[in-house]
């Protein structure tokens, strides 16, 4: 594509475009949170079971971020779109259809897999589309539409619920993905054409996988990074739970508290860029987590003796993810900082490990079958003090530390 003679109402376009695609993953988790007691119901099970469904989601992205790194470079970019969206669309249709919780967990795996390949063309496509000078600011307006997905998501799921029967969220999320297939056959340009020379084999692909998990720097602030923002996932998965079942909040009212706490981890996200100005990365990184371990473990005290009502519980978590917002764009910028070739295969690794530990959180909180605060306060505590520790340790095998940019940061 021509980026020099790219047009105002044209850059508009494909920011809306691949702000939609990168939100789409966000929606699909958030947007049905509230729906979790009428599911159950429906079910004919518990709240702590349908969160094996969110459960099921987290895995599904994790095996979607190694899937298609490779298929984007072997096959372009829209082909491998137009099979994860399709995918997409045919997995939230099955979901309408459930019968069985069995089967929403199923269909929610393949849901999640198809939403991939939505959030991982939108990146390699911002490389693709705009120039190299010009792409901290695109990711930081894709990051603004990413964190309104919180805010509006489970809102609009609440009212849909409060109005209709649950199943309706998936045909919600089904006709948004077709309307954004459409969006992306008649207006989005095909950035990178197919290289057949690109092996698919799994000894290349390793490979390039081996390569980047032999670096120091790398494991120790993806790994650490990864447990920090698992902090998040327990939020998400238990907040139905602690809401809407310990509580007795209403749906509508926890779609408002659900996007209320979203503003403390949109909100230190964007801090986020202003601080780096004046302290490194390496700084942001130890604060953040030595101020979530407290506060997660202050929070876990008080779970376990009944201190909070609702107003200081709500304070607790938004606490903790703004910890979360701060730690976050700081070790995924630094895990990838030393990687000039094979950065790929590094992103991909990256959101496969957030995604995989966010999901043994949400395991974590089905198993720990309470409507309070304790299961989402532990794993909370619990990461926390794993990602100050691997983070600690890890930092006395790094031998020459890659710093990260202020862009790179600013834009994760």
């Amino acid at each position: 594509m021509d980026q020099i003679n790219m047009t105002k109402q044209k850059y508009t376009v494909l920011i809306l475009i691949l702000g939609s695609l990168t939100a789409l993953g966000p929606f699909s988790i958030d947007m049905y949170l509230p729906g979790f007691k009428a599911i159950a119901k429906y079910l004919h099970t518990s709240t702590d079971e349908v969160a094996l469904s969110l459960s099921s989601y987290f895995i599904g992205i994790a095996a979607g971020q190694l899937l298609y790194g490779p298929l984007l470079d072997r096959f372009g970019r829209k082909n491998p779109l137009y099979w994860g969206l399709g995918l997409y669309i045919v997995s939230s249709m099955g979901c309408f259809f459930s019968s069985s919780l069995e089967m929403l967990i199923a269909l929610r795996f393949f849901q999640a897999v198809g939403s991939c390949a939505a959030s991982v063309a939108a990146m390699a496509m911002v490389r693709d589309l705009f120039p190299i000078e010009d792409n901290a600011k695109v990711f930081s307006l894709l990051i603004l539409v990413l964190g309104a997905s919180p805010m509006l998501a489970p809102t609009v799921g609440s009212y849909i619920t409060a109005a209709f029967e649950w199943q309706v969220i998936f045909l919600v999320l089904t006709i948004i993905a077709v309307l954004i297939l459409l969006s992306v056959i008649f207006w989005l340009p095909e950035s990178y054409q197919p290289d057949p020379a690109y092996s698919l084999k799994p000894g290349p692909i390793i490979g390039h996988f081996i390569t980047v998990l032999k670096d120091a720097q790398f494991v120790t602030y993806a790994i650490g990074g990864a447990f920090a923002f698992a902090g998040l996932f327990a939020y998400v998965s238990s907040s139905p739970i602690v809401f809407i079942e310990g509580f007795k909040v209403s749906e509508k009212q926890f779609g408002w508290i659900f996007a209320g706490l979203s503003v403390g981890f949109i909100g230190s996200s964007q801090l986020n860029s202003v601080l780096i100005k004046k302290y490194k990365s390496e700084q942001m990184i130890g604060a953040s987590l030595i101020l979530m371990v407290i506060i997660s473990t202050f929070f876990l005290a008080g779970s376990l003796n009944h201190w909070f009502g609702i107003g200081g519980t709500i304070a607790m978590i938004f606490g903790v993810l703004c910890c979360v917002g701060i730690c976050a764009p700081n070790t995924s910028a630094l895990s990838l900082a030393p990687f000039s070739k094979n950065a790929g295969s590094a992103s991909a690794i990256l959101g496969a490990s957030q995604m995989a530990v966010g999901a043994l959180s949400s395991i974590g909180i089905s198993i720990i079958k309470q409507h309070s605060s304790l299961p989402m306060a532990a794993v909370m505590a619990a990461s926390s003090i794993l990602a100050l520790l691997i983070v600690f340790i890890g930092k006395r095998f790094i031998k020459n530390k890659v710093e990260a940019s202020t862009d790179v940061v600013a834009a994760h």
